[in-house]
C-alpha cells in the first residue's frame, strides 16, 4: 500500500480505518486483494442501498454500454433521460401525489444542495438560510455554510455567511418548547435574524450522530415555514431512496417540502447522480443559469430506472426495511443494556442506526475491532462518538444477525481492554 502513502493526498480518510486494498464486491460483502471478505455495514455511506453490483441493475447497464449508447450529454435530451423521468414520475412522484419539477444539478449530493440554496435565494430575493445544530449538507462553500461541524467549517478557509443555525429536535433535551427561539426571533424585527429564504433540514442527521426528528417536530417545522412564508428544503441525500423505509424520509411526517435534495443511492449502483426536486412555480431558472459538465450522467439514468422498477414498483422493500430495522433495534438495545455504563443511547430509523458511546474514544475502537472481525462500520457525531450502522437495504436477516453479533463481540472486547 506504499503507493497510496506516496502519491495520494493526506486528506484520505476511510482507508485509514480499513487498512487493506479492496478488489471485488457483491451484495452485502466486499473482498480485499488477499481474499478476505468483509460484511459491509457502511454501504458507500448510503450510496449502495441495493448492495454492491446488484445483478438486476448491472445487466441493463452492461447492455446499455455495449450498445454504444450515449454516456455523456450535459443536459441534452437522450432516450435514457426520458425513460428515467417517465418512470420516476410514474413510480415515485405520482403515487405520492407529489408535483415536482426535476433538475439535474451535477453528480453529487452537495451539487443538489447548492442548487437548492441558490434557487431558494433567487426565488425569494432573500439571502439567509436557516439550518440546524449538527447538520451536515456537504463540503462545498454553500453547503458548508449550513453545516454544523466546526472542523469541516474551518476547512473552508473563508468566512461562511448567510446561514443561521437553530436547535434541532430535542437538542435542548425538552427544556424549551419546539421552535420557541426560532418563532420568537422571526416575530421580532430587532432579533438580528433577517427573514430567511429557506430552512434546510435532514429528517435524520446521519453525519451529525443519527439524530432522529420526530414526525411531530417535522410537521411543526413545516407549519412554521408556511406561516412565515419560508421555503422548506429537505436534504434527503443520505436518508432518501428508502433508507428510513419509505422512498422519501419525510413521508412518515406527512409533509410536502418545497424543495428536495436526492443523491447517493438514486443511481442504485454507486454511479454519481443527483437531482433537485422543486415545486413547479419555484422553477424560475434562466436556461444555463445553473449548470455543470456532468449533470445527467446517462449510465446512472439506466441503473436508476432499473432500481425503480426492481425495488419500488410495489411496497415490498419498504416493509422489509422496517422489519429489518426492528431486528437491528432489538439487538442494539440488548447490547446497550449489557453495557449500560458505556452506552448512552440507541438511535435510528429504518436501516440507519447508531450506538452512542459515553466516551467518544470508544466508538472508533469498536469500529476498528469490528474491522478485525470482518465488519465495516464508520463513526459519526460531532466527536465521532456514535458507532453508525448503514447496511444495504437488501441485507438478509442472517447477514444482519452476523453483523450484530460482531458488534456485540467488538463492544465486549474493547470494554474489556479498556478496563484491564
Amino acid at each position: 500500500m506504499d503507493v497510496f502513502a506516496r502519491l495520494e493526498s493526506e486528506v484520505r480518510g476511510y482507508c485509514r480505518g480499513w487498512p487493506t486494498v479492496f478488489s471485488t464486491a457483491r451484495g452485502s460483502h466486499i473482498t480485499d486483494e488477499n481474499g478476505t471478505t468483509y460484511l459491509d455495514f457502511f454501504a458507500g455511506a448510503g450510496t449502495l442501498n441495493y448492495g454492491h453490483n446488484n445483478p438486476d441493475l448491472k445487466r441493463p447497464l452492461m447492455d446499455y454500454l455495449a450498445g454504444d449508447s450515449i454516456v455523456h450529454s450535459l443536459d441534452m435530451y437522450t432516450d435514457a433521460k426520458r425513460t428515467f423521468l417517465e418512470r420516476f414520475n410514474e413510480v415515485v412522484l405520482a403515487p405520492r401525489g407529489l408535483n415536482y419539477k426535476v433538475q439535474f444539478p451535477g453528480p453529487a449530493g452537495n451539487h443538489s444542495v447548492e442548487a437548492a440554496l441558490k434557487l431558494a435565494r433567487k426565488y425569494t430575493g432573500r439571502e439567509t438560510i436557516v439550518s440546524f445544530t449538527n447538520a451536515f449538507h456537504g463540503m462545498t462553500l454553500g453547503a458548508l455554510a449550513v453545516t454544523g461541524n466546526s472542523m469541516k467549517r474551518t476547512g473552508a478557509g473563508v468566512p461562511l455567511g448567510h446561514g443561521v443555525a437553530m436547535p434541532y429536535d430535542n437538542y435542548l433535551d425538552g427544556r424549551t418548547p419546539d421552535f420557541l427561539l426560532f418563532d420568537t426571533m422571526l416575530d421580532d424585527s430587532g432579533s438580528g435574524l433577517d427573514k430567511p429564504a429557506a430552512v434546510i433540514v435532514e429528517t435524520v442527521q446521519g453525519e451529525g450522530g443519527i439524530n432522529v426528528a420526530t414526525p411531530e417536530w417535522l410537521r411543526g417545522l413545516a407549519d412554521l415555514c408556511k406561516r412565515h412564508d419560508i421555503l422548506l428544503i429537505v436534504d434527503d441525500v443520505q436518508m432518501g431512496c428508502g433508507r428510513t423505509g419509505p422512498f422519501f424520509s419525510f413521508e412518515e411526517a406527512g409533509i410536502t417540502p418545497d424543495i428536495v435534495c436526492l443523491s447517493k443511492s438514486l443511481s442504485g449502483y454507486g454511479l454519481p447522480f443527483a437531482v433537485t426536486l422543486m415545486r413547479p412555480e419555484l422553477d424560475v431558472w434562466e436556461p444555463g443559469e445553473h449548470n455543470g459538465t456532468f449533470r445527467g450522467f446517462n449510465p446512472a439514468f439506466v441503473t436508476a430506472t432499473a432500481a425503480l422498477d426492481e425495488f419500488w414498483s410495489g411496497e415490498g422493500l419498504e416493509k422489509q426495511t422496517l422489519a429489518k430495522g426492528e431486528q437491528v433495534e432489538r439487538a442494539l438495545n440488548e447490547i446497550a443494556l449489557e453495557h449500560a455504563g458505556a452506552i448512552d443511547a440507541v438511535r435510528g430509523r429504518g436501516l440507519v442506526w447508531g450506538l452512542v458511546m459515553k466516551d467518544p474514544e470508544l466508538a472508533p475502537k469498536i469500529c476498528a475491532e469490528a474491522f478485525m472481525r470482518g465488519l465495516l462500520m464508520e463513526t459519526s457525531g460531532p466527536e465521532g462518538e456514535v458507532v453508525k450502522l448503514l447496511p444495504p437495504l437488501t441485507v438478509t436477516e442472517a447477514e444482519l444477525a452476523q453483523g450484530l453479533q460482531i458488534i456485540a463481540e467488538s463492544v465486549r472486547a474493547v470494554r474489556a481492554a479498556v478496563t484491564v
